[in-house]
C-alpha cells in the first residue's frame, strides 16, 4: 500500500478546515520511544480537541493517503507510537482531550476522553469514593486512550483484569473518518459485533479511541502488603494457592521478584530504600484488599505462618503502616528504571502457564548461559503468568558490547516461549518491535482474520502504518 507524506500541501488543507492552535511543531519527544530503539522522522503534528476535530483530521487523510500516527503519553515499549520509516506521517496526540467527562458513581462508572493521564482516572475515581485499579510504573504520564489501545496489564490484572476488562464503551473514529457513538454505561448489549473489544488492544491500526466508558470498583476497605522471601519460583506459586485458599478473590497482587532487580537497585538507585539486609534469591510482593472485619496484618501474617509450616517462605515482612507499604510497592516500581540505567541486551514481556513458569525459568537460564555471560533480571506479575524477562551484560560490559547477541537472545527466550504455550507478549503489545515475532509465533488462522478485519476497515492502509501487521 503506497502512502503520501504530510507535506505543506496536506498541511495547507487541513489548515483550511481546522483552527490554526491544532497544529504545532514536533518536539523531539513525540520523535523518541523509552528504549531509545526507534526515532521517528520529520512529521506534521496535530493535538485535536474534540472528537469531531479527530474525525476531520482522519477524513483528510484516508482521501490523502497519509499515514496517521496516534500518540498518548509516549510510553510504549515496542515502538507502536514511532514510525522510523516511510513517508512522514500525520502524529495525532491526543493530550488535549483530557476532560473526565462524567462519573456516575452510583453505576461504577466514569467517563473520560482518551488524554486523560492514568493517574488522572484513578485521582477522578478516589475523588468519587470509589476505584479505578489499572496500575502501572508509567501511570503519571500514560493516558487511558493508550492504555486501551494496547490493552494494558499491570499489577491488578490478577484480581481485576486488563485494560480491556475495565472498559464498558467508546467513542472512537474510525480509518473513513466516521464516528463511532459506542460511549455506552451498559454492562449487557448483545447487539452484534462488539466494536470495543477489536478496538482495544488493536494499537491504533483501526481506528482512534477519543473516548471511554471505565469501570470502577467500591474500595477494599483495608489492604495490606508484605514481601515474602521464598525459596524458589515453584514455592511462589504453592504460596499463590495459599493465599488464595485463605483469602479468595481478595488477594489483589502477586509479584514476583528475583535477587538480581534488588542488586541492580543498589547499584544504580542506592537510595531507594531495601527491608533486607542481604536480598532473598527470590521474594513475593503480595496484596490484599480485605473486606468486612478482617484485619490485613493478621490475615497476612496467617498466610506466612501456613507457608512458613509448609516450607513455602523463609522469611517476611509485613507492612505495619502506609508508609511501609509504599517503600515495599516502591521497590517494585523502580526496578524498571535501574533496568533501563544497568542498559538490557534483550528485554522481553513474555507470559506463559501458570504451572510452567518455574520449568521456563529454569530452562531460560540454561538457554542463555549457551549463549554467553549474562545477568538476567526476572520478575514480573507472577500471579497471571506474565513475567519479565530481562537479560543484561555482565559487570564491566554494556549493552552495546552484545548488539549481535541480541537477536539470538530473543528468538531462544520465544522459541521457548512458544513451545512452553506462552506468548511473545503479555502487556506491552505488538507495536513495531514484535512484528516478525508475530508472523513467526502466531496461529495462521489468526493472523489470516487479522489481515482481513484491517483490510475490510482501513482498506487504504492509513492507521498506524507499520505497526502489528505488516505491509500496512
Amino acid at each position: 500500500m503506497t502512502l503520501n507524506p504530510a507535506d505543506t500541501a496536506f498541511r495547507d488543507r487541513l489548515a483550511a478546515v481546522l483552527p490554526d492552535d491544532v497544529f504545532r511543531a514536533v518536539e523531539p519527544r513525540y520523535l523518541e520511544e523509552p528504549r531509545g530503539r526507534y526515532a521517528g522522522q520529520s512529521a506534521l503534528l496535530a493535538l485535536p480537541r474534540s472528537a469531531e476535530q479527530v474525525a476531520t483530521l482522519i477524513r483528510h487523510a484516508s482521501d490523502a493517503r497519509v499515514g496517521v500516527v496516534p500518540y498518548g503519553g509516549g510510553t510504549g515499549l515496542v515502538g507502536g507510537q514511532i514510525a522510523s520509516d516511510g513517508p512522514a506521517p500525520l502524529i495525532l496526540s491526543l493530550e488535549r482531550m483530557n476532560k473526565v467527562r462524567d462519573v456516575f458513581a452510583q453505576e461504577n462508572v466514569l467517563i473520560a476522553e482518551a488524554g486523560v493521564v492514568l493517574a488522572d482516572v484513578q485521582a477522578a475515581a478516589d475523588q468519587a469514593g470509589l476505584l479505578f485499579p489499572l496500575s502501572l510504573a508509567a501511570q503519571g504520564s500514560a493516558r487511558i486512550g493508550g492504555n486501551l489501545a494496547t490493552n494494558a496489564g499491570g499489577t491488578g490484572v490478577l484480581r481485576y483484569g486488563n485494560a480491556r476488562d475495565l472498559c464498558l464503551g467508546l467513542e472512537a473514529v474510525l480509518p473513513d473518518g466516521q464516528i463511532w457513538h459506542g460511549l455506552t454505561r451498559l454492562r449487557k448489549n448483545n447487539t452484534g459485533y462488539d466494536l470495543r473489544h477489536l478496538l482495544i488492544g488493536s494499537e491504533g491500526t483501526l481506528g482512534v479511541i477519543t473516548a471511554a466508558a471505565l469501570k470502577l470498583f467500591a474500595k477494599p476497605p483495608r489492604t495490606g502488603t508484605a514481601l515474602l522471601a521464598v525459596k524458589s519460583p515453584k514455592a511462589a506459586l504453592a504460596l499463590l494457592s495459599l493465599a488464595r485458599a485463605h483469602l479468595g478473590e481478595m488477594v489483589s497482587a502477586f509479584e514476583l521478584i528475583h535477587r538480581q532487580g534488588y542488586d541492580f537497585l543498589t547499584e544504580k538507585l542506592p537510595g531507594i530504600r531495601q527491608p533486607f539486609a542481604a536480598p532473598p534469591e527470590w521474594t513475593v510482593l503480595i496484596e490484599v484488599g480485605l473486606s468486612g472485619d478482617l484485619d490485613p496484618a493478621s490475615s497476612l501474617e496467617t498466610v506466612f505462618a501456613s507457608a512458613l509450616e509448609a516450607g513455602l517462605v523463609e522469611d517476611g515482612l509485613i507492612a505495619q503502616n502506609q508508609q511501609q507499604s509504599d517503600d515495599f510497592w516502591k521497590i517494585r516500581e523502580m526496578i524498571p528504571e535501574a533496568n533501563r540505567l544497568v542498559g538490557s541486551v534483550s528485554s522481553h514481556d513474555i507470559s506463559v502457564p501458570l504451572g510452567a513458569i518455574p520449568d521456563f525459568i529454569t530452562k531460560g537460564g540454561a538457554v542463555i548461559a549457551a549463549i554467553g555471560d549474562f545477568r538476567i533480571n526476572c520478575f514480573g506479575h507472577v500471579g497471571d503468568g506474565n513475567l519479565h524477562y530481562n537479560i543484561f551484560p555482565a559487570p564491566g560490559k554494556t549493552r552495546a558490547d552484545h548488539e549481535a547477541d541480541r537477536p539470538v537472545i530473543k528468538r531462544a527466550v520465544h522459541d521457548l516461549v512458544h513451545e512452553m504455550g506462552g506468548s511473545i507478549s503479555a502487556e506491552h503489545g505488538i507495536g513495531r518491535l514484535k512484528v516478525a515475532d508475530l508472523e513467526r509465533y502466531g496461529d495462521p488462522a489468526k493472523l489470516s482474520a487479522m489481515r482481513a478485519i484491517k483490510a475490510a476497515l482501513d482498506p487504504r492502509g492509513i492507521m498506524n502504518p507499520g505497526a502489528v501487521v505488516r505491509g500496512t
